[in-house]
């Protein structure tokens, strides 16, 4: 479905006016902000270990083929850079990053007005601009393995569209898609 909406265009590769007929990759429709932000038609979702876009489209709209529905309400376009990686697949992907897993990332501290549950990211370099030799005793070593745990984390949280406003979703794709920039 969703890669038999991407309209055709003639294309001469060569230059040399023998056209062909390609799916054109470069044609994009965004969700429009108004619904990003509408809780009524979005429920917030933490994708558990091991799920695939796939996995949760079958299992919320029972089509596997409707993925591409939770990539695009999410604004995923690489699901290998912006899905949450299995366990194993973390577990190498830091061990190959770092030499050290856990070695130091970077330091935090709380912020001392406002909101002091917010976290300021501090990185080494910081206490030796400053002179202050007591910094790091006041900070929160996070290690490199923490970060991007929490960096998974992010990736966890998505938003999915409530099953009531599937065709109307798919239907206003399909339609602009079929528009023209022409």
């Amino acid at each position: 479905m969703y890669f038999d909406s991407i309209p055709k265009i003639l294309y001469d590769s060569k230059g040399n006016g023998e056209v062909k007929v390609v799916t054109n990759l470069l044609k994009r429709v965004a969700v429009r902000t108004k619904i990003k932000t509408n809780a009524l038609i979005l429920d917030t979702y933490n994708v558990k270990n091991g799920e695939t876009p796939e996995s949760i489209a079958d299992k919320l709209y029972d089509d596997p083929e409707l993925h591409w529905v939770v990539l695009m309400i999410n604004d995923i376009t690489d699901r290998y850079h912006q899905w949450p990686m299995y366990e194993q697949q973390f577990n190498t992907y830091v061990n190959e990053k770092y030499d050290n897993p856990d070695g130091v990332h970077h330091y935090e501290i709380s912020q001392t007005s406002g909101d002091t549950s917010t976290k300021i990211e501090v990185y080494n370099n910081s206490a030796l601009f400053s002179g202050d030799t007591d910094f790091y005793s006041n900070a929160t070593t996070i290690t490199n393995r923490e970060y991007e745990e929490r960096e998974q984390d992010k990736k966890r949280q998505i938003k999915l569209l409530d099953p009531a406003f599937l065709d109307q979703f798919v239907e206003e794709y399909k339609v602009l898609m079929g528009e023209s920039v022409l």
